[in-house]
């Protein structure tokens, strides 16, 4: 048993559960020492509930377990941070997290953007930004992928790590139309990189 302190909430200690794959926060419960050598144990979120007075292992009627890799301590020995392996969705009302996020990587709206410029190329609405790149032709969208390149350079040389990732996104966006625009999207990208990839 770790060295925890379970007095300073009258024997009980908050544990943040987090997704081992997304790093996505998907729950806060909280532990007693018998739920914590319990979940210890078995490999499965165990909490003590204070609504029903009694030890409760998460998922033990919707089938959705929450298993273990890792459990640490902070640096106050009164939180622990569960890193977990979920099955199937954690909240009681159906969503991925208890704060209504959808649980997947950040990088996979990189997906999401590659299929709304997709379909903005297929529909070009007036008033899209995204419309205009296009109606102005690949002349310009390669400009602008040039100027956003040099800007994103500009950043980084300047040591504004903010700037850097704001003026690195314009940079993204902009070599995603100028890649739909030549009939090609970033898996294609992927792809290749996966190709050269060496392990």
């Amino acid at each position: 048993m770790m060295q925890l302190d379970f007095e300073k909430m009258n024997g009980l200690i908050p544990a943040v559960i987090q997704d081992d794959q997304t790093n996505k926060v998907l729950m806060l419960g909280y532990m007693s020492p018998e739920s914590l050598r319990q979940t210890m144990e078995t490999g499965l979120v165990t909490f003590f509930s204070r609504s029903k007075n009694r030890l409760w292992v998460k998922g033990e009627q919707s089938g959705n377990f929450l298993k273990v890799v890792s459990v640490t301590e902070d640096c106050d020995h009164d939180t622990l941070l569960i890193k977990v392996n979920p099955v199937g969705p954690v909240c009681h009302t159906g969503a991925d997290t208890c704060f209504n996020e959808k649980n997947e990587e950040d990088i996979l709206f990189l997906k999401y953007l590659q299929d709304f410029i997709d379909l903005r190329r297929r529909e070009m609405p007036e008033g899209s930004y995204t419309t205009s790149l296009f109606n102005k032709g690949l002349s310009r969208i390669a400009q602008k992928v040039g100027e956003e390149a040099v800007e994103t350079i500009i950043e980084a040389m300047n040591g504004n790590d903010e700037r850097l990732i704001y003026e690195a996104s314009d940079l993204i966006y902009h070599l995603i139309v100028l890649l739909t625009d030549k009939g090609y999207r970033m898996e294609n990208i992927a792809r290749e990189l996966k190709s050269r990839h060496k392990k």
